[in-house]
């Protein structure tokens, strides 16, 4: 009885003052040893030093998440990508022959910017350092092998034995497994994947992440073999090899570029978090970007399924908000957030209710307490760990303008700004909207490959893609001809030599479209297709196959959006976003929350109700209403009786 009633008093006391009660911890409330079982929760690199960080910085930055971060859950410090390239002129972010690696093709860290790795240590005294602070420690990795390893040729560890690796009599080497014309679109001078259905290619990658292992560390993000650049194969194997290690490794993939919930489908029992987006950055199209695809996400039931060893989570990227670099700069943290106030809540609203990690990004030896209390933020914080069946609310209004001129709108109604546009998207071949394509003679040299299905009377014919056989050069690329025999390559047209790239090469933020871009012809993976019986046309790079859709493109981002979800204790959370470039009055029927939340009837219900970021609260039993500022969002935490 006194626990019950010291509940209820930490409850209301909770409702009205979230401050009041200390959250009780994961330790406290999880007792089965699940990996992930909550969204992970923690910081960054690379949205404040890119890939320059030192030490130095690093160590700094991990005590003082130690100290403020940790106890609001965040856990995992990160360096994100290139730790292995030597800070010096000339290098950047896919400049070739600035790496440090060791006799094995292996990255090591850059001794210049991480001292604590000479003599062959790695990221041992580092790891050793974040573990006594008590937090967890990551780093960024890529996929395959580099191709600075590949020129080297360098010999493959047999981690069995402690020497290279020998079969059939012969030692087998980089250039054995590297898959040159399948390197990662978006950093070609960078790293390639590596030939798995050799034993030589899964002993590599055993290597790599033994070697992790051995350094301490405890979360690995994996870049370059998610969305449009897919490698299930690697990650595939990876997973394997994660799963046996004697201690967890939270595996993460990176980017998410036109990954759909059928693609993710394929991945989230291998991995712990996996990104659903480009990169996100903080201007405003960046945040409306994630609105649809989080809801897809939602309804298809992913958000906590199974995962290794544990749970997987849709991952809407890291938290651009403080101190902040540039993407792709050379440069440290130079300036601040280009999202207003109003827009981070936003975000932080819509990651905490979709329940994505959160891995702030900004230089926390200069966080602001604007900064730290929205990442800190309780209800958020409760939400996003321990809230459950969150959801988009479809059932809202909303009315925007003056009072002389007012325009009443529906959750997905907007207007203005609106084109219709067709896209080359990438999903998995399981999905039956691939098998679509069919071939169109022209004449007895010329044929297209056309999208059999109608678009609507908006277009008038359907798209097609000029076919050839991609032309052979001499010497190296002969190599490949056995293997990508009755590939084709697809252009644009039969009078420019453009062609169509499965994954863009460069790397683009959340608010781009992937796939469907062209570039000059040449041997690549990247640009190799194959019309199957079927009708789908498979791209011979990331295993995928390219539909075509009608995309309404909303120039300017507006309308109004909601999500809903409920709490451990009863409560139910409703989130209002007001996408407009003005001010709107966002309202629910209470009624109308019993169609998503578990409840049987909430007519003439009572309920209490508390917004956070206003800090009204009040009681109503039909309708929920408060003008909400142009990009901003209202969250209310509501009591029901």
């Amino acid at each position: 009885m006194k626990i019950l009633l010291s509940s209820f008093f930490c409850f209301f006391f909770f409702f009205f003052t979230p401050s009041f009660c200390r959250l009780p911890s994961e330790t406290e409330l999880v007792t089965q040893p699940e990996h992930a079982s909550t969204p992970p929760r923690g910081w960054n690199s690379y949205d404040s030093f890119c890939w320059t960080i030192s030490e130095e910085e690093f160590l700094q930055s991990a005590e003082i998440i130690s100290s403020r971060l940790k106890p609001h859950g965040y856990e995992y410090v990160v360096v994100d990508y290139l730790w292995y390239r030597r800070k010096v002129e000339g290098a950047y972010t896919d400049s070739l022959g600035f790496d440090v690696i060791d006799e094995w093709g292996r990255p090591i860290p850059d001794p210049e910017r991480w001292p604590s790795s000479k003599g062959g240590k790695g990221f041992l005294e580092v790891a050793k350092k974040v573990h006594s602070m008590g937090l967890k420690f990551g780093i960024h990795v890529m996929r395959g092998i580099s191709l600075q390893a590949f020129n080297a040729n360098t010999p493959i560890l047999d981690t069995a034995k402690g020497s290279a690796y020998e079969d059939s009599g012969r030692q087998w080497r980089a250039k054995d497994i590297g898959l040159k014309e399948r390197a990662c679109a978006w950093m070609s001078h960078g790293f390639m994947s590596v030939n798995t259905k050799l034993e030589a290619g899964r002993a590599f990658l055993r290597s790599l992440y033994l070697q992790y292992a051995e350094w301490g560390v405890d979360f690995v993000k994996h870049d370059c073999v998610f969305g449009d650049d897919l490698d299930i194969d690697e990650i595939s194997f990876v997973s394997e090899v994660l799963r046996k290690l004697d201690h967890p490794v939270l595996y993460s993939l990176s980017p998410g570029t036109s990954v759909t919930p059928a693609m993710a489908k394929d991945v989230s029992e291998l991995v712990n978090m996996y990104r659903i987006t480009g990169d996100d950055w903080d201007t405003w199209r960046d945040v409306v970007s994630h609105f649809n695809v989080t809801r897809d996400f939602s309804t298809s039931k992913m958000i906590g399924a199974k995962g290794l060893l544990g749970r997987s989570w849709p991952d809407l990227d890291m938290l651009p908000l403080g101190w902040l670099t540039d993407p792709g700069s050379n440069e440290g943290p130079h300036r601040t957030c280009n999202l207003i106030l109003d827009e981070q809540r936003t975000q932080m609203t819509l990651w905490a209710m979709a329940k994505s990690p959160l891995m702030f990004g900004g230089d926390v030896r200069k966080l602001d307490e604007t900064t730290y209390n929205l990442i800190t933020n309780p209800t958020l914080l409760e939400i996003n760990s321990f809230s459950s069946n969150n959801m988009e609310f479809p059932y809202i209004t909303g009315i925007k303008g003056s009072r002389s001129k007012t325009k009443v709108l529906s959750q997905h109604l907007t207007e203005g700004g609106m084109y219709n546009i067709l896209a080359l998207d990438l999903t998995t071949c399981k999905d039956p909207k691939a098998n679509g394509w069919s071939i169109k003679p022209l004449d007895q040299d010329l044929e297209q490959i056309c999208w059999k299905e109608k678009l609507g009377s908006k277009f008038e014919e359907p798209p097609c893609l000029y076919k050839r056989k991609p032309l052979l050069a001499s010497g190296e690329e002969m190599i490949y001809r056995q293997q990508y025999q009755g590939t084709l390559h697809l252009l644009a047209s039969d009078e420019r030599e453009l062609c169509l790239d499965a994954s863009p090469r460069r790397r683009l933020t959340s608010k781009e479209f992937g796939g469907g871009s062209f570039s000059p012809c040449k041997w690549d993976a990247n640009q190799m297709w194959e019309l199957n019986a079927n009708g789908a046309l498979v791209n011979s790079y990331s295993g995928l196959c390219v539909t075509v859709n009608s995309l309404e493109a909303d120039v300017d981002s507006i309308g109004i959006r909601s999500w809903i979800a409920t709490g451990r204790r009863g409560e139910i959370y409703l989130a209002f976003f007001n996408l407009n470039p003005e001010k709107t009055m966002i309202s629910a029927n209470i009624a109308d929350l019993a169609k998503v939340v578990m409840r049987k009837n909430l007519n003439g219900a009572s309920c209490k109700y508390r917004e956070i970021w206003s800090g009204k609260y009040g009681a109503t039993k039909q309708l929920i209403s408060i003008a909400v500022e142009m990009h901003g969002s209202a969250l209310f935490v509501l009591l029901c009786e």
